[in-house]
């Protein structure tokens, strides 16, 4: 059983860097932090900062020079392609820009996507769906195709998959970033939400300060390093 009151996520001395005919490019250097069960973080920054490569790093699509990372106290990089496969498809989840649906398979069978992964029974598939789907306000459009959907209706299906596993954290790369104001603060409030009532764990990458400043804290990024941390007052 976990520590509730341990840090959810673990960042420790996290380097990337790549090398090119030009010689090696660092990306990421000496990223150390922590996030706590609940939290919703932002991690902002000027273009080319990291921050994408970083979300990348934090849901294990890609491995860093050095450095670890702990989920639920699970050192992700100490484990074999197969359990880090299994870890990434039961304990993070993912919201990206561009929402990353299948347009060829209904709503409901892109939601179902990662129970179907896991290998859950289908009543068990559209039990959890259903009251995902209904917490998010999509329950009526399980049938749809996403490419009939609204930008903001097809980022709460993505939302929806995101939480079918019951992850230890979310992980949004620019939520928002597709979307208009409007719509952009109606996704984002029901992330914040998911945090404040169901007590989910989230880091958003974001360009939008305004959306950063309604988040519990925000983690500074520029030239690959941690610049500063902030901790929003409510």
């Amino acid at each position: 059983m976990s520590d509730p009151s341990a840090p959810i996520l673990k960042v420790e001395r996290i380097y990337k860097s790549y090398v090119s005919s030009a010689g090696e490019m660092p990306i990421l250097k000496n990223i150390n932090f922590e996030v706590g069960r609940g939290e919703f973080v932002s991690i902002v920054g000027p273009s080319g900062s990291g921050k994408s490569t970083l979300l990348n790093i934090l849901g294990t699509l890609d491995r860093p020079t050095e450095g670890d990372i702990f989920i639920d106290g699970e050192d992700v990089f100490s484990l074999d392609d197969h359990d880090l496969a299994y870890l990434r498809n039961n304990a993070i989840g993912f919201i990206f820009q561009s929402y990353n649906l299948i347009n060829r398979a209904s709503v409901l069978k892109n939601i179902e996507i990662p129970c179907i992964i896991a290998g859950l029974s289908k009543s068990e598939r559209l039990e959890r769906a259903s009251k995902i789907m209904g917490l998010l306000g999509i329950e009526d459009k399980g049938s749809f195709k996403p490419f009939n959907l609204s930008g903001g209706q097809q980022q709460r299906v993505a939302i929806a998959r995101a939480l079918m596993n019951n992850p230890s954290i979310i992980l949004a790369d620019e939520p928002t970033g597709n979307l208009d104001t409007k719509t952009g603060n109606e996704v984002f409030n029901l992330l914040k939400m998911l945090s404040n009532k169901y007590d989910r764990t989230i880091v958003m990458v974001t360009h939008n300060p305004e959306l950063a400043e309604k988040t519990d804290r925000i983690i500074h990024l520029k030239d690959g390093e941690i610049e500063r941390e902030e901790r929003i007052e409510t």
